[in-house]
């Protein structure tokens, strides 16, 4: 079954319907979380605070690599031109990110996506893994190992092209903290992003395709997960509803901000009925997962 098969051409169009001023909110929101994070540990500056900062600050700065996502498909304003200007300044390169090379390698995910010829493969395909073996790629996450290996990596492959906009962005943020009077908060926004940004990134991936009923199906109800998020996970590993993604792979061109609408219409319908939908990020761990003592098994099995 389509989902053009239970969802008119007009309720699609409304679906894709984007809203400037959604938009905008969308982005003052995740920034205005930061600046609040910033300023609450340079006003109460202490261990509690600064862990909780590096915690919800990994989770907005993926939520900002969500956002040039989006803007990448042209879908979080009407404006093509809004989308790339605000996806490469106020959403990419803040945290490193680079639009126009991710989009190129992201429009190729979505085309081959359910087959070998996916080029995001290995960052799920070879779960589920031993508990021991999670633990140890959240170790090297938390310690900054795997963050110093993707900017390494990332600088390397793209060279000044690369690092054009993130260095100017992140010595605009550096600037204004020193303006401020507090610059030595920067070392949490680098802090985070080497560390916390590399975990929850690494479980959306995982929870986006890892372990589902059939990866190497072309119906994306089999090859992809949508996981249903509390409030904490929203803030922290699931933000900007990117936790839809099954609804995302479905229909690409639709808003962050209409996802969970369009879930729940299709929910209504019996559209789920062979899909994968997750109850929370601990079940989708779970599944991740296997006792130490069990064999490896095929990412196709749940």
């Amino acid at each position: 079954m389509k989902v053009t098969e239970v969802l008119s051409r007009e309720e699609i169009a409304a679906f894709n319907k984007k809203s400037d001023a959604s938009g905008v909110w969308t982005v003052v929101f995740n920034w205005g979380l930061i600046a609040g994070l910033l300023a609450t540990v340079a006003a109460w500056p202490n261990p509690l605070t600064v862990v909780v900062a590096l915690a919800v600050l990994g989770g907005r700065q993926l939520g900002l690599a969500v956002l040039m996502h989006d803007c990448g498909h042209r879908a979080l304003f009407r404006s093509s031109r809004l989308n790339l200007w605000v996806g490469r300044w106020l959403c990419a390169a803040p945290v490193f990110g680079e639009l126009d090379s991710y989009f190129e390698k992201h429009q190729r995910h979505h085309i081959k996506a359910g087959s070998e010829e996916d080029p995001d493969l290995a960052n799920y395909r070879d779960y589920a893994v031993t508990k021991a073996s999670f633990r140890r790629k959240i170790i090297r996450d938390l310690t900054g190992q795997t963050g110093v290996r993707t900017l390494a990596r990332a600088i390397r492959v793209g060279g000044m092209r690369y690092l054009y906009r993130p260095l100017v962005a992140n010595g605009l943020l550096l600037g204004v903290l020193w303006l401020v009077g507090y610059p030595a908060l920067y070392l949490l926004w680098i802090g985070a992003y080497l560390t916390t940004n590399m975990l929850v990134s690494r479980l959306r991936q995982a929870a986006e395709h890892a372990v589902v009923p059939d990866l190497f199906d072309p119906d994306p109800r089999l090859h992809t997960r949508t996981t249903i998020a509390g409030w904490w996970e929203r803030l922290v590993l699931a933000p900007n509803h990117v936790n839809f993604h099954l609804e995302h792979h479905l229909l690409p061109s639709v808003p962050p901000y209409r996802l969970s609408a369009l879930h729940r219409t299709l929910e209504a319908r019996g559209f789920y009925d062979r899909a994968d939908i997750a109850r929370g990020y601990r079940e989708v761990v779970g599944r991740l997962t296997i006792p130490d003592s069990a064999p490896s098994t095929a990412p196709q099995a749940v």
